[in-house]
């Protein structure tokens, strides 16, 4: 189960990954293996030493009933406390920020999150990702015919 963040990688530049574990409830990683998950508009932040993933919906798991969790609710990652430092002193770097790439369940059964060092693309570099992208679209097609 792999889930992914597109929009990240269209709005941001990516500098540096990292792949962290995340601390879920038992309703919670159920909805994850079910596929029922976003990673749509969150973003971590770095409090008391720590990094929390904010914004992040995993959906309600359908069979528990009082024992379910929030859809939107602050998670910890699990890192380091180096790499904790090293990614607090780059993104006190303004126009920098943590941003999730992708949520996925590894070969242990562990659900893991990536995530990534980002700086902001501006409009033209937008555009520019999408020329390029529709350019090896138009080869790959060319290739395809001959």
């Amino acid at each position: 189960m792999e889930i992914k963040n597109k929009k990240a990688l269209f709005n941001y530049e990516v500098i540096e990954k990292l792949i962290a574990g995340i601390v879920l409830k038992g309703t919670e990683i159920k909805s994850i293996r079910l596929g029922k998950a976003s990673l749509v508009d969150s973003f971590c932040i770095i409090r008391n030493n720590e990094v929390i993933l904010k914004n992040s919906y995993i959906a309600k798991f359908d069979i528990a009933a009082m024992t379910n969790h929030e859809e939107r609710c602050d998670r910890k990652l699990l890192l380091n406390k180096q790499e904790i430092n090293k990614w607090k002193k780059k993104v006190e770097i303004e126009g920098i920020a943590i941003i999730p790439i992708k949520m996925f369940i590894n070969e242990n059964g562990l659900c893991k999150v990536e995530i990534a060092l980002c700086k902001g693309k501006k409009e033209y570099d937008k555009r520019e990702a999408i020329k390029e992208k529709d350019n090896k679209r138009e080869l790959d097609r060319i290739k395809k015919a001959y």
